[in-house]
């Protein structure tokens, strides 16, 4: 880990904490205790830790995975992930991600059930928009239409249901995790690949409107 700067700021000192609180949010939960905890091995005051952290649970959780997303970038630079296809850049990232937090499974299941409440679902939901897009991004996505959207939502729900097969996972080396998510990256890549054929077909149906408009204006 970096080190912290001699003044830091609040930003600063919530980055620096943030890969230090999993492992105390195991035990203590998703609490100021697993912040004070963290400041402490980390030599900050915990006054002034539990500032950076405004939000509470959500604001902790938030910053833990953001700094799961910068490790699962750093573990795969772009050099790596440019001689793969799209398909192998997703799945790559995202075992990347759960590699990340492997050691940290039982702060992962306190974090799920914290955002699974009500009152934290938009929450929830962006953190989850903002692993997807990024997964997306360094795999190389460019779309700007509905395209860019489509591809997020899906995406979520599938590391979702992986995240899900993960927590309970003893096989060795996870693979239990990484076959459902072969499985699962099959399934999406067959139903797009059925999608552009239902629209390949539709693209060439008679059109009735150009017919009837063909027939009031006759080709010259």
């Amino acid at each position: 880990m970096a080190m912290l700067p001699d003044d830091p700021t609040l930003d600063e000192i919530r980055a620096h904490l943030a890969p230090r609180l999993a492992a105390h949010a195991a035990f203590d939960g998703w609490r100021p205790a697993a912040i004070d905890s963290a400041a402490a091995e980390a030599g900050i005051d915990p006054a002034v830790a539990r500032l950076a952290f405004p939000g509470g649970a959500v604001a902790m959780i938030d910053a833990w995975f953001e700094s799961v997303d910068r490790a699962m970038e750093a573990a795969l630079p772009p050099e790596r992930l440019i001689a793969m296809k799209v398909r192998e850049r997703i799945r790559a990232l995202v075992i990347a991600r759960l590699d990340a937090v492997a050691g940290e499974r039982e702060a992962l299941r306190r974090a799920i059930a914290v955002l699974a409440l009500p009152a934290n679902i938009p929450a929830a939901t962006r953190i989850s928009w903002r692993t997807a897009d990024r997964i997306w991004r360094l795999a190389g996505d460019t779309a700007a239409d509905f395209n860019h959207y489509s591809k997020r939502l899906t995406l979520s729900a599938l590391y979702t249901a992986t995240i899900l097969v993960f927590l309970d996972d003893e096989s060795p080396e996870f693979a239990e995790t990484h076959a459902f998510l072969d499985r699962r990256i099959a399934n999406v890549i067959a139903y797009e690949v059925a999608k552009a054929r239902r629209a390949e077909r539709r693209g060439h149906r008679p059109s009735l409107s150009r017919f009837i408009g063909r027939l009031r204006y006759p080709v010259a």
